[in-house]
């Protein structure tokens, strides 16, 4: 078996383990654990194993790494929190396709805060995108626009989990361009945990943890599987395949979130969410396929002219 069909099949497992862990967080946290709790442990067992795989860079860290690394992971403690908070009011397939939303946001709030330039392609996604979350956030009512009134608290929580880890996508990205990847993916995960920490005793919820059977596999599999080797499989991973391919493999996170929320709880998003989950899924894909490729040749055109100049 080559590198490339390896790195490929590795990314489609890593995928599929993002996606099903969706099921196991919103079974954990109905009853057994509360979400911060639960962050808090799996964080901290994802901090202690990436210790451990990445020690020598950890021992490199500096001020200008720490305060990068430490950016990046309070961007990410705020995205688990609303999402995991989010879970315990909306569906398991909802969460996964609102929270995919952070893609598209990534080069709109690269135009907005950044000045970036967004290309016709990455527009479209966004736009596409934001229809399909409006259809599966917002129900059917008398009016065109829908029923807002009814729109779940869940799903607001889960928006506010998107657009902060569309910012974590976007410091991560500038923070390891500059400093080793170890040190960044260390530090993101141990930042977040001290937050989960810190937060715990001013938190408007009843901090409780029971490990039940579905408690103890949740967190093993999102703190070592989810987080730990994930990401030092996607690190090994990507050296072997292109963005692209990779983009069009981690789309595939919500859609397996919806099959196993379907085949182990049983839930339907019915034909107006299942449109905006399509819709949502369909303007990812535009905008880092078509909207990437298009901002790659772009690139590529403009560093051919500054060569004949």
């Amino acid at each position: 078996m080559s590198r490339a069909l390896k790195a490929h099949l590795l990314l489609v497992l890593v995928t599929f383990i993002w996606g099903s862990t969706f099921v196991l967080i919103k079974g954990a946290v109905q009853h057994d654990v509360s979400p911060l709790v639960f962050n808090l442990v799996r964080m901290t067992l994802a901090t202690v194993a990436l210790a451990l795989i990445f020690h020598s860079d950890i021992r490199a860290i500096r001020g200008p790494s720490f305060r990068a690394g430490a950016l990046v992971g309070t961007w990410m403690w705020l995205g688990y929190e609303f999402q995991t908070t989010g879970i315990r009011h909306t569906t398991a397939s909802k969460s996964a396709f609102i929270t995919g939303l952070s893609v598209v946001l990534v080069p709109l709030f690269l135009s907005i805060f950044w000045k970036r330039r967004v290309n016709p392609w990455s527009v479209t996604g966004v736009v596409c995108a934001f229809a399909g979350m409006f259809l599966l956030t917002v129900p059917a009512g008398k009016s065109v626009i829908g029923n807002w009134t009814s729109v779940n608290i869940g799903d607001v929580l889960t928006f506010a989990c998107a657009i902060s880890f569309a910012f974590q996508i976007i410091f991560l990205g500038r923070a390891t361009e500059r400093h080793a990847v170890g040190q960044i993916a260390f530090l993101q995960i141990a930042i977040a945990a001290a937050w989960m920490a810190i937060s715990i005793p001013f938190a408007r919820e009843t901090a409780h943890l029971h490990l039940s059977k579905i408690v103890i596999w949740a967190i093993t599999i999102t703190g070592l599987f989810g987080t730990a080797a994930a990401f030092s499989i996607q690190a090994w991973a990507q050296q072997f395949t292109s963005p692209t391919h990779t983009a069009l493999i981690f789309s595939l996170e919500p859609v397996f979130a919806w099959i196993t929320s379907y085949v182990v709880l049983g839930e339907r998003l019915g034909l107006r969410g299942g449109l905006g989950a399509v819709m949502i899924l369909a303007g990812v894909l535009i905008s880092e396929l078509l909207g990437a490729a298009s901002t790659s040749r772009e690139a590529e055109r403009k560093s051919s002219v500054r060569q004949v100049v």
